[in-house]
């Protein structure tokens, strides 16, 4: 069959689709029609005004318009298709792209199970660079809207309907890479793939991100989203909001999705342990909503770092959460630098402790009389801690989180995007909240990994996953190590937690060398809390969370120790 002329068209006819009667049209000669609802008269207001319809669009509306504009795309109409959605113009420029910057062919659109106003569809096309072409295929879907200033039924724009992994300003071309590719490493030369370790993939972009253009590659032609840069809200969100504004308002790597033309890859080595990695894998992929991190305490080290959802949010090294009883070495490290809490001295743990006009109680609010720090510790009593915020000052936990654990300072550079932790200046409740916690204070499994590692060693090694050599950088430091005598009696407090307290169960049969503490954390809207569990074994430090897991001890305890005992 030959190519038809510039400006030929084809004859209209109708066709059934999903139940619905639309026009097909074949080439580039598609005329958009209007929608008119469900296909009845529309009535009028009192004052002779049509009335505007209300509310959601009606089955026949939805499959009308979705099937409309799927139309106008294959049949590559974008004037037609931009038309039937609620903003004309972001679509246009985003069809248009499909076509010139993506340099994607017609595409096959194959519409699925309509759910109620959405309708999944899956996209077949070919895309053609550096003189090859490739097929593509993968899954989107449409949501139909209806319009509140007019009550035209459209399809709710995203730049996600063309693509899933398209956000608000990306792009989809189609070109020379930007950036070479790499080969990355892990610390005995073994390749690290996206295929065998899928919970690398986000890290191995940011890899290339930062180490294409220095590790010796030449780029090849691919397919791939360019990300937005971060507007101007956004770095003046950063600016208002210290570190946590400022991760946020970080650009999210490119993210390659076809090569149609190897380039030459260069090699970057990182700190990660195939066989640690491989078993993180396999026990974050057991679970639901799991994140974790392995490190040396002796060096920094990221030994691996898995999410049970590897494509999505890398809350392993990025996540921003609250960490529950976690937090407690840090603030028991405070009290035994302030010389208020000795690990065998009696320490009050009562049931309700209240502050700053909260009234704060234990799990299942048990007490325990005339007993000593090291039993409240181990316990993770809360009001053993609540009970001291009279006597310090709203910027003690601050300082201390930042000047002997690194936490929130802003200046961790591991070789990829990463969160440092906060731990703001609080007052009253809130300051006594951030003890256990919670209140403002923020952390991840990087960071909460980091912090067992200094409770261990007493010195803040900065975790990194690429050695600072590689691009001359320099990792953060301290201003001070913890005090010898407060590192001495919270070492002690934490392997007594793991062999008599509430991490006992999950650490059984590690050995002697061996410290940890179990958390959970309350979350708004969720029915269960997030479990925390910190600890270490020899030179191997490991934390995790299991976002709705539970208490910690249970959900997220059995992970680390897993992870240990493979280590």
């Amino acid at each position: 069959m030959g190519k038809r002329r510039r400006g030929e068209r084809t004859s209209a006819r109708p066709v059934l689709l999903g139940g619905t009667i639309a026009v097909v049209v074949a080439g580039a000669g598609l005329t958009a029609w209007a929608l008119s609802g469900d296909g009845g008269s529309s009535g009028a207001a009192g004052d002779g005004k049509p009335e505007i319809p209300k509310g959601p669009p009606s089955a026949v509306e939805v499959s009308r318009t979705a099937e409309g504009f799927l139309t106008a795309w294959r049949g590559g109409d974008v004037e037609a298709a931009a038309a039937l959605t609620d903003d004309a113009a972001a679509a246009r420029t985003a069809l248009t792209g499909f076509r010139k910057d993506a340099k994607a062919g017609a595409p096959v659109l194959t519409p699925g199970t309509k759910a109620g106003t959405t309708l999944p569809f899956t996209v077949r096309t070919t895309v053609t660079g550096g003189g090859n072409s490739e097929p593509l295929s993968y899954g989107s879907e449409l949501t139909v809207v209806r319009r509140a200033s007019d009550g035209k039924v459209l399809v709710g724009w995203k730049p996600s309907v063309v693509h899933p992994e398209l956000r608000a300003g990306d792009r989809l071309v189609t070109g020379d890479a930007g950036t070479p590719p790499i080969k990355a490493l892990d610390r005995s030369g073994g390749e690290l793939t996206a295929k065998k370790y899928p919970s690398l993939v986000g890290v191995l972009d940011a890899l290339r991100e930062r180490y294409g253009d220095k590790a010796g590659g030449k780029p090849g032609v691919e397919l791939r989203i360019v990300r937005a840069a971060p507007d101007k809200e956004a770095k003046d969100a950063a600016g208002a909001t210290g570190t946590a504004g400022r991760k946020a308002a970080e650009k999210v790597p490119d993210k390659t999705l076809l090569t149609l033309a190897e380039g030459t890859p260069g090699t970057v080595r990182t700190t990660i342990d195939a066989g640690a990695q491989t078993a993180a894998e396999k026990e974050t992929a057991k679970r639901k909503r799991a994140s974790v991190v392995l490190l040396k305490p002796s060096s920094g080290e990221i030994l691996a770092v898995a999410n049970s959802r590897p494509e999505g949010f890398n809350t392993a090294f990025q996540g921003s959460l609250a960490p529950g009883s976690t937090m407690k070495i840090v603030s028991a490290a405070l009290l035994l630098e302030k010389d208020l809490a000795k690990s065998d001295k009696k320490h009050p743990c009562p049931k309700y402790s209240s502050y700053g006009g909260w009234k704060f109680q234990n799990l299942e609010k048990f007490q325990i009389k005339n007993g000593t720090f090291r039993a409240s510790f181990a316990s993770s009593c809360n009001t053993a801690f609540i009970s001291q915020s009279k006597k310090l000052k709203d910027d003690d936990l601050t300082k201390l989180a930042q000047d002997v654990f690194g936490l929130g300072r802003d200046n961790w550079s591991i070789g990829v995007p990463s969160f440092d932790g906060s731990v703001p200046v609080q007052q009253d409740a809130s300051k006594a909240a951030s003890l256990i916690g919670q209140g403002g204070v923020r952390a991840n499994p990087l960071n909460m990994a980091s912090v067992a590692a200094t409770a261990k060693t007493g010195t803040f090694k900065q975790p990194y996953l690429v050695a600072p050599d590689v691009d001359d950088r320099t990792l953060a430091r301290t201003p001070r190590a913890m005090d010898g005598d407060a590192q001495r009696q919270l070492r002690d407090l934490l392997q007594y937690t793991a062999t008599s307290g509430s991490a006992a169960e999950a650490m059984a049969g590690l050995g002697a060398d061996i410290g940890a503490k179990t958390g959970s954390a309350e979350v708004d809207g969720q029915k269960k809390p997030n479990g925390w569990f910190t600890a270490w074994r020899g030179d191997v430090a490991a934390a995790a969370v299991v976002q709705e897991g539970g208490r910690g001890g249970k959900s997220a305890g059995p992970l680390v120790a897993k992870l240990l005992k493979s280590s």
